[in-house]
């Protein structure tokens, strides 16, 4: 094998693994190595963790006494806002700084008892809130095709591990693209499941109706192992479900909303979204024009409804009940100073949520975007009855350059446009590598979205590894 032990996905890891072709020391220090070559000008680890190579050994001992734990040995890396029983976790944020997690995240939980290595916890902006790494209060991750450029947000940390082979896997949380976007931008796999599939326990809540934990991986394989382990019921989420596969006839019929298309997308990424499509056709899948109407009201409902949620979410971090406390003269500057840690974007986002709850406006906007999300809900349940999955672009251009558009919001949140219509509907979306576009000289990753209906992730894969390729190895 002419790979890096770094560069395997999970599946290929796991053959050499069982036949003792390598041990699980040998690849976890292959990814250190990697930590160690590329970290320092990425920035995709706020903290490698000291005792992985312990667990690697332990991992190791463990396989040959005959544990057959799916994920024995392999390397994560996790995002800062996932927790882990006594390891910090900060959410990227100072008002969290120093703060050690006294329990497991369900997710992270479920992994470390299948014998995942966790390596360390990545950036990612400032309480998940961002499209681009930028919003971190330790600094800015690059992307590892072209360091001038970012690597999507909000979890970009994670992305940027995976792409860059300083970690296997990982898990980055989605609220409103945030495994998606930086998965295409970084050139790797990224899922946001059926809201309600993975359990949120053990994640520090952005928007508590949006918010879902994806992994992010190699290929899609490695996806499906990782959301089989995962997912399902937790009796710590009352919102978590058993996951069930879609009953739903199969039509071969892909959807596109050309109409959703028009204006504002990269000339680039149309170009190989063409070109995706006749992948697809090539394939046997029939691409047929949908009509979506209300979901270019997805993007506003979402930042009305994603700013109430993050609002209300945030209000604990006072000085009083949780985080750090920067005191002032009285209970007032307590508080004033307390959250004059959050960075200017999470401020941004709970000027915004406060606005949108407060009397007189709460019917105007809240109670409005919450009506309009179930017109969008229906919208897509009527698409759903003609086709198994809609495509679109995952992001309407490459990555763009670090501070192009951080000064500018409106302009961010519109790299948003194709992502939040699946966390506002609570549906399942793929994002999988369509090619690359050569800018500036150099290569930059594109991807496409595959949406379903609920509980479809079994079929997405099945779509997934059918266009690259993944079925036939």
């Amino acid at each position: 094998m002419n790979k890096k032990l770094s560069e395997l996905s999970i599946s290929e890891a796991k053959k050499l693994l069982d036949k003792r072709e390598v041990s699980s020391v040998d690849i976890v220090s292959s990814c250190l190595d990697e930590i160690k070559n590329r970290n320092g000008s990425l920035n995709a680890y706020l903290e490698v963790f000291d005792d992985a190579l312990e667990f690697a050994k332990a991992a190791d001992t463990a396989r040959d006494l005959g544990n057959k734990g799916k994920l024995l040995g392999i390397p994560f890396a996790i995002k800062d806002n996932i927790l882990i029983k006594g390891k910090k976790v900060s959410a990227a944020s100072k008002i969290l700084e120093g703060y050690m997690a006294t329990y497991d995240s369900t997710a992270t939980k479920k992994l470390k008892e299948e014998g995942a290595i966790f390596l360390g916890r990545t950036n990612m902006d400032e309480f998940a809130m961002g499209g681009s790494t930028e919003n971190s209060a330790y600094g800015v991750t690059r992307n590892p095709h072209d360091e001038t450029r970012v690597p999507g947000g909000s979890s970009g940390g994670s992305a940027v591990a995976v792409a860059s082979n300083m970690a296997m896997a990982g898990l980055g949380t989605d609220t409103g693209g945030s495994v998606r976007q930086p998965a295409s931008f970084c050139g790797i796999v990224g899922l946001k499941p059926t809201y309600g599939a993975i359990s949120r326990y053990g994640i520090i809540a952005m928007g508590s109706s949006l918010d879902q934990i994806g992994p992010m991986t190699k290929s899609v394989s490695d996806s499906e192992l990782l959301f089989r382990i995962v997912s399902g019921k937790d009796d710590f989420d009352s919102t978590s479900r058993d996951i069930k596969e879609n009953s739903q006839n199969k039509k071969n019929i892909i959807g596109v909303p050309w109409h959703f298309l028009e204006g504002g997308v990269d000339s680039v990424v149309l170009e190989n979204f063409k070109l995706s499509l006749k992948r697809l056709e090539s394939l046997g899948y029939v691409i047929k024009e949908v009509e979506l109407p209300t979901i270019k009201y997805s993007l506003p409902v979402y930042y009305i409804i994603m700013g109430a949620e993050s609002s209300t979410n945030l209000s604990r971090f006072d000085g009083v009940r949780y985080g750090k406390r920067k005191e002032g003269s009285n209970l007032m500057e307590d508080y004033t100073n307390t959250r004059s840690l959050f960075g200017a974007e999470v401020r941004r986002r709970i000027l915004l949520g406060t606005y949108v709850l407060s009397a007189g406006y709460y019917d105007a906007y809240y109670e409005k975007a919450i009506l309009v999300r179930e017109e969008i809900k229906n919208d897509f349940a009527k698409v759903f009855s003609e086709v198994d999955a809609i495509v679109t672009p995952t992001s309407p251009t490459p990555a763009f350059k670090i501070g192009e558009k951080i000064n500018d919001p409106v302009t961010m949140y519109l790299a948003d446009i194709f992502t939040t219509p699946a966390n506002i509907t609570g549906l399942p979306a793929l994002s999988i590598p369509s090619g690359f576009s050569e800018i500036e000289g150099k290569k930059l990753p594109l991807g496409i979205q595959f949406t379903g209906p609920e509980f479809s992730e079994f079929a997405l894969f099945e779509l997934g590894k059918k266009f690259l390729g993944e079925d036939n190895m």
